[in-house]
């Protein structure tokens, strides 16, 4: 389970950096968007200039990661982008739901390396 996890957490890292660096430098072509809600969504995500925001929020959890400094933390950063995927799959585009699924299982695994740190969320109530 500890080499799982080391591998998830590397390929979880890569995937965001990449994925989260390609919305600044822009060194993978975009393939055309298919018409419909899931082009309009992406368009006003570039338009609006929120993308940028998304990918901060995608590169610096995957160099948390890539470094092993900060692991919850870089997980917990990157539930929100990884629930909007996975959300926007299945509702818009359906054919990048394997990926989002696959990325969503080594966010699991990650997750269950380190879900000692998250305890305390999980808790009914706090003593004072």
């Amino acid at each position: 389970m500890k080499i799982a996890a080391a591998i998830a957490r590397y390929l979880l890292g890569v995937v965001f950096l990449v994925f989260g660096l390609n919305i600044y430098l822009q060194f993978m072509p975009a393939p055309p968007l298919p018409p419909g809600p899931f082009a309009d969504f992406s368009h006003a995500l570039f338009n609006s200039h929120y993308i940028f925001v998304v990918g901060i929020f995608q590169v610096v959890p995957a160099i948390l990661l890539l470094i092993n400094r900060y692991v919850p933390l870089g997980l917990a950063l990157l539930v929100p982008v990884i629930v909007n995927i996975d959300l926007t799959h299945i509702f818009m585009a359906p054919s990048g739901l394997p990926i989002a699924a696959v990325v969503s299982a080594l966010w699991i695994l990650v997750f269950l390396r380190v879900r000692s740190a998250f305890s305390g969320l999980f808790q009914a109530r706090v003593e004072n």
